[in-house]
């Protein structure tokens, strides 16, 4: 999908908030610029944004490529058109979705709900389906998944495990990093290891991913960064983040996404192998019902 079909789901100035932890030090000034006052912004030339944030005109051109858009002026173009959208002061804090100890549920589930809506379609505009291709095709074709994720990105990587392994691929997740390097160290080069990691830092999750890649398997990252130390060792790199919100950052902030992740690469699996899937769903999907309390209760003979 292209900057301007995808422009009226997600903003610029959200583009530029995700990219801004995987942007150089030029690229970053380039970045508050226009975010301290997008339309003040609009209403210079590449060369005078580039005095403005004390970068060069080339480095006005890279951060244009580093948000995803093909030129200066399709910059320009997406901030008139998200100027439409958004009322009072541009800022950075407007956009931090903060939460304040006094603040009412309601509020505080509008903060939430807005923040993830706007994750989930940025995922759907930036999303490379791709890679997604790729580590489905891997996947599907694999004698056996390693998933590897601690913490909250652990979670993730459970959920994962469940959904293939549902449909007939031999998959499991290791929480544990004793477990998670010993079955890496065992991988070949017919399986598939994936990691989980929002930061792409994270020490145990990286040393499963490295010892999988240096045994043969193909490798798979889900990450937030794509200059992450896992991002860049992962032969297949699936990038998506979250916005934050007081008391969600980081992993929790990305969790909703993570999981899209999980569920369109999961439906693709299954495509792949049809018969396969469909064949495991028959056999499985009587087990959840016949273990209904509801179900019991109406079975129960009278005593």
């Amino acid at each position: 999908m292209s900057g301007l079909q995808g422009a009226s789901a997600v903003g610029v100035t959200d583009l530029i908030r995700t990219a801004l932890p995987d942007l150089s030090e030029s690229l970053t000034r380039v970045a508050r610029t226009v975010l301290e006052d997008p339309l003040a912004a609009a209403e210079l030339s590449a060369d005078q944004l580039a005095s403005r944030s004390g970068a060069s005109q080339a480095s006005v051109t890279r951060f244009c490529k580093a948000i995803g858009l093909k030129s200066y002026q399709e910059l320009l173009l997406r901030i008139a058109q998200e100027s439409g959208r958004y009322s009072g002061p541009w800022s950075i804090t407007e956009l931090n979705n903060d939460i304040s100890p006094d603040d009412p549920l309601e509020k505080v589930l509008e903060t939430v709900l807005s923040a993830d809506l706007r994750s989930l379609e940025q995922a759907r505009e930036r999303l490379d389906l791709q890679a997604v291709e790729r580590a489905a095709q891997a996947i599907a074709k694999a004698g056996r998944v390693d998933l590897y994720g601690v913490g909250g990105s652990g979670a993730v990587a459970n959920e994962l495990e469940m959904r293939l392994f549902g449909i007939g691929v031999p998959a499991r997740a290791w929480l544990e990093v004793h477990g998670a390097v010993t079955s890496a160290s065992l991988l070949t080069t017919r399986d598939v290891a994936v990691g989980v990691s929002d930061s792409g830092a994270t020490a145990e999750t990286f040393e499963a991913l490295q010892l999988a890649r240096e045994r043969g398997a193909t490798t798979v990252a889900i990450t937030r960064r794509s200059t992450s130390p896992l991002a860049t060792l992962a032969d297949i790199q699936l990038t998506v983040s979250g916005f934050d919100t007081r008391f969600r950052a980081g992993s929790f902030a990305s969790r909703h996404v993570q999981l899209l992740v999980a569920d369109v690469l999961y439906v693709r699996v299954a495509q792949l192998g049809f018969d396969r899937a469909s064949a495991a769903i028959a056999l499985t999907s009587h087990l959840a019902p016949s273990h209904s309390v509801a179900r019991r209760r109406s079975t129960r003979t009278p005593g």
